[in-house]
């Protein structure tokens, strides 16, 4: 299937990989609404939503560039209606907006705790929930998180439980909501297994050396758009991770998607420790939700 004429919601995309997803879709043609706070240039952080829709439009696609806090309910609504309206519907949304604090227990805030709840997890409720009815009118309907799959490993639990808990809140309904509109709407998830070239990585987690040790967002650009052209009826419930999906769609060439060449890459979290490489892997293109038909 293809993506020209795909109309397509993205929450989170001024920047990194909600960006480069929305202009993979935008050179096939699909019509993008990318809902992000930055509406003016921020000192620390690359792109607004206006420089989003920009790129979106100069590699080939539509863009509707709107001011949203996910937090906000109210304004989630009115942002996905209104995308809606100005593309006459909805087939697609990326839940890709998400806030990240790798604090131990008693390190973390509650109000640092309440941010990623409410963006990750509560967020990505309320940001679907306001979608539905629109993806239910759709053609191909397709929802694809930014989230990992559900290893329940103590490992992932121990130095960061409230970010855990939080990015795993985002799995765990795409995994209700997989069984609740099978045969309807696609949920499924994307998850790295490396860490990507992001704000977070440069700016949060390990700077410019991490980050040189990382893969470029083009990575899950490229795995999440040959997700979202299956067919919805039958591809759900699946936790994807990315090179082991691309290399099920025919990728044999990793290389051009490192920042430096040639140098080990950093493992992402939250990647189960048996996932396989993607020249052992078998076809294998991840984890599917138990349960389905």
């Amino acid at each position: 299937m293809s993506l020209k004429g795909k109309n397509i919601f993205i929450t989170g995309g001024s920047r990194g990989i909600g960006l480069a997803i929305a202009k993979r879709a935008a050179a096939e043609g699909a019509r993008i609404a990318i809902a992000a706070k930055t509406d003016r240039p921020h000192p620390k952080l690359e792109g607004t939503i206006h420089t989003a829709a920009e790129e979106i439009r100069a590699a080939g696609g539509e863009a509707l560039p709107i001011l949203c806090d996910i937090r906000d309910e109210a304004a989630v609504k009115a942002a996905v209606d209104e995308a809606a309206a100005a593309f006459g519907g909805l087939d697609v949304l990326v839940n890709n907006a998400s806030a990240i604090s790798l604090t131990p227990t008693l390190a973390t805030d509650p109000k640092r705790f309440d941010l990623m709840m409410g963006v990750n997890a509560r967020g990505t409720f309320m940001t679907t929930q306001a979608a539905l009815p629109h993806l239910l009118k759709a053609e191909n309907p397709h929802v694809l998180t930014l989230s990992p799959p559900l290893d329940l490993n103590v490992g992932w639990f121990k130095n960061h439980a409230a970010y855990s808990l939080a990015k795993y809140g985002m799995s765990l309904l795409t995994l209700g909501w997989a069984g609740e509109y099978q045969g309807k709407i696609a949920f499924n998830c994307l998850w790295p297994r490396t860490t990507i070239d992001t704000a977070a990585v440069r700016n949060l987690l390990g700077g410019a050396e991490m980050a040189s040790q990382s893969r470029k967002p083009e990575i899950l650009a490229d795995a999440a758009v040959a997700a979202l052209k299956k067919p919805a009826q039958s591809f759900t419930g699946w936790f994807l991770l990315d090179d082991l999906f691309l290399a099920a769609e025919g990728v044999t060439d990793f290389a051009p998607y490192s920042v430096t060449p040639g140098a080990e890459l950093f493992p992402d979290f939250f990647v189960p420790h048996d996932a396989p490489s993607p020249e052992a892997a078998k076809g294998m293109i991840g984890w599917r939700a138990q349960g389905l038909k």
